[in-house]
């Protein structure tokens, strides 16, 4: 009876790992495939920053730049939002390290739910409190570089001086936004996949296809949603 329990807690161990060998594989293959040069420019992010060109590019032209200032501001306001969230979520996480024995009789009454023992309880948690800390490092590197976007500015020239040079000044207002933008998507992509593996509590097959789901829910809006059409129209 006990070589039974321990083959059955054998397999199931194995379950765990292949999910989880699962998960990184898309979470990081799903980064590595929006970050190339080949889909990258087909991507929600890549048809917005020529939005942000020519918001630049009029930046440049205009002698009052409050609106821009203004618009900075609101971008930099929904960050810091997801920004705090993050943190709240790590402390919630950290506490629920301890919570083993609190969770286990609320998880079994969930049909098909597969109980975790106190070990892989804690690396559930774990998984969590890493895309967050990721998260968060994403989102602040975001903001900081929305803070350096308001002092670029400020610093821009006057729209009646240096015409020759307002295309080259534009490109780089462009870039340094675009890449603000892309760091926030990257943690919010990270929170999609979060909530995925909350689908591990409960059984690993489950939180294979939660994972495939957010793979395929993600790659829909990024590149064949009608938002994106809808932009991408000339």
């Amino acid at each position: 009876m006990e070589s039974v329990t321990q083959n059955v807690a054998y397999h199931m161990d194995w379950a765990d790992i292949i999910a989880f060998v699962f998960f990184v594989i898309c979470w990081a293959g799903y980064a590595r495939y929006s970050e190339h040069e080949r889909y990258e420019s087909k991507s929600l992010l890549s048809v917005t920053n020529r939005y942000r060109l020519e918001w630049m590019m009029e930046m440049m032209r205009r002698d009052n730049r409050s609106v821009d200032a203004i618009m900075v501001g609101n971008l930099q306001r929904s960050i810091t939002f997801f920004a705090n969230t993050t943190i709240f979520l790590l402390i919630g996480l950290m506490t629920m390290l301890g919570y083993h024995d609190m969770a286990e009789p609320i998880i079994s009454n969930i049909p098909f739910a597969r109980l975790s023992s106190p070990f892989m309880w804690q690396m559930k948690i774990l998984l969590l409190m890493v895309m967050f800390i990721y998260a968060f490092f994403k989102y602040t590197w975001s903001l900081r570089q929305y803070n350096y976007a308001s002092i670029f500015i400020v610093a821009a020239p006057p729209h009646d001086k240096r015409i020759d040079e307002h295309n080259s000044i534009a490109a780089k207002g462009t870039y340094l936004i675009g890449n603000a933008a892309k760091h926030f998507n990257n943690g919010l992509r990270t929170y999609y996949f979060a909530l995925a593996a909350l689908a591990w509590f409960i059984h690993p097959y489950l939180f294979m296809g939660a994972t495939a789901l957010v793979v395929f829910v993600t790659h829909r809006r990024e590149y064949h949603s009608a938002t994106l059409r809808n932009l991408a129209r000339e």
